[in-house]
């Protein structure tokens, strides 16, 4: 089958999606009844609306790309190319009243988002169904490309559709002869190489090879503490010098955006819940059991440093209250607590917390300090979690790892999640995260006690 037969569609695509865009720009001209300079304007801005791309990087969208990214180069395209627009319609001596060009702009703004997130959906419900296809073969047989091929295997939605094992587990001999023999008998479309089995010489004859038959060359690093990570290359004049990008947080607008959704949203749960549920809730603890209303116990935060987390007091005053973590059926909750717990009620004065900075309202949870202690010499990386606040909710909770760390396993899995949580934050995960937070709430947790 030619490579003509297998894509014979997919060079339409762009053209597609450049062809619907600028039939949006033309429609939100025609909304402005600009006639005289309707032809210029629509010329005028496709030029800057591809310039514009250009640097936002709007249509370098690709199989393995996440929705949060496309709805952030999205939203930083619109953003540019409004105020374009207004400056356009400026330039011209245009007036339109305030509201019918904030009307029109927002029209247009959700219809190409809209369409953007339907080609999205769409591509990868074609190639969940087998359309749009790549064939690939992956050049190294061990644990991670296992691993590899085994994501691909589950994510059909990526359109991959797996050729064979070139390496010392196959039947094929781990040569590059053996290698481009059978590539000129079976071409693919990509050729995933792991690092780990290829010596330099090896992968400067493989890229030349993939160039010169137009195949696509990708690489599985083999050092998951430092290449599984992001890395952006520097330039140091010509020579190119990599470094660790360990999380989109530390851009300072990155920052800003989380805190300003922090103030937020626990401004919002102070001002409409917690400032009549706190009374409410102190007599009924009061009631049943002396001491504080409030527990206030010292965790560690952002960079590791102590602070006094909060929660309603959901057990009788004892002393192994900073030494044991509560268990199935622990005698010192309260009856009161018990349903505290359940409902995860007890959390919500740490929003006092996100108000006044220690925390996030996502982010990995917060342990207490002696059990910081333990986890820290048992398990690799754990200090890696306190690289931003930690959070009422966080990716590893609604994954399952909540509450009580019974094994180890528990506590690896929980790192797993805060660490990937730490690498790829985005708004949009923050909002998701919280969306699932209520809705197991609602559907109730077994680990809730």
């Amino acid at each position: 089958m030619s490579y003509k037969q297998t894509h014979r569609f997919s060079f339409l695509l762009l053209p597609i999606i450049y062809l619907i865009d600028s039939t949006l720009i033309f429609l939100l001209l025609t909304r402005f009844q600009i006639s005289r300079h309707l032809l210029f304007g629509f010329i005028t801005l496709n030029i800057v609306w591809f310039i514009i791309s250009y640097f936002t990087k709007f249509y370098e969208i690709y199989r393995n790309t996440k929705p949060a990214e496309i709805i952030s180069k999205t939203l930083n395209q619109l953003f540019i190319f409004d105020l374009v627009i207004v400056a356009f319609f400026h330039f011209l001596k245009l007036r339109f009243p305030d509201t019918f060009l904030l009307k029109n702009l927002l029209i247009f703004d959700f219809s190409l988002l809209f369409i953007k997130l339907i080609i999205y959906l769409v591509l990868k419900f074609y190639r969940f169904k087998g359309g749009n296809i790549r064939t690939y073969l992956i050049v190294g047989y061990n644990n991670e490309t296992l691993k590899f091929k085994k994501l691909l295997d589950k994510r059909p939605d990526f359109g991959y559709k797996f050729d064979s094992f070139f390496g010392n587990e196959t039947e094929l001999q781990s040569h590059f002869d053996d290698l481009k023999n059978y590539l000129s008998k079976n071409p693919v479309d990509v050729i995933f190489c792991s690092l780990k089995e290829c010596t330099d010489a090896q992968i400067k004859e493989l890229i030349i090879y993939a160039n010169d038959h137009f195949m696509a060359v990708k690489f599985i690093p083999d050092n998951k503490e430092i290449l599984g990570k992001n890395l952006k290359v520097d330039y140091f004049d010509y020579f190119p010098v990599l470094s660790l990008n360990r999380s989109p947080l530390t851009k300072p607008v990155n920052k800003i955006i989380k805190r300003v959704f922090d103030l937020v949203f626990s401004t919002l749960i102070i001002i409409t819940v917690l400032w009549w549920l706190i009374p409410i809730l102190g007599l009924i603890i009061k009631l049943e059991s002396k001491g504080p209303i409030l527990f206030k116990q010292k965790r560690n935060g952002i960079n590791y440093k102590p602070f006094y987390c909060y929660k309603f007091r959901s057990m009788r005053p004892n002393k192994m209250a900073d030494l044991k973590q509560v268990s199935k059926n622990d005698h010192r909750v309260t009856t009161v607590g018990r349903f505290l717990r359940k409902t995860s009620i007890d959390e919500l004065p740490q929003f006092l917390n996100v108000f006044k900075g220690d925390m996030s309202v996502v982010g990995p949870r917060p342990h207490m300090i002696k059990e910081n202690e333990r986890f820290l010499k048992r398990v690799d990386k754990f200090r890696s979690r306190h690289y931003i606040k930690p959070g009422i909710t966080g990716l590893a909770q609604v994954k399952g790892y909540r509450g009580e760390v019974k094994t180890d396993e528990d506590i690896i899995n929980r790192i797993k999640y805060d660490i990937f949580y730490i690498e790829n934050w985005s708004l949009w995960l923050d909002v998701k995260i919280i969306l699932l937070t209520v809705y197991n709430l609602i559907k109730g947790e077994e680990k809730a006690y």
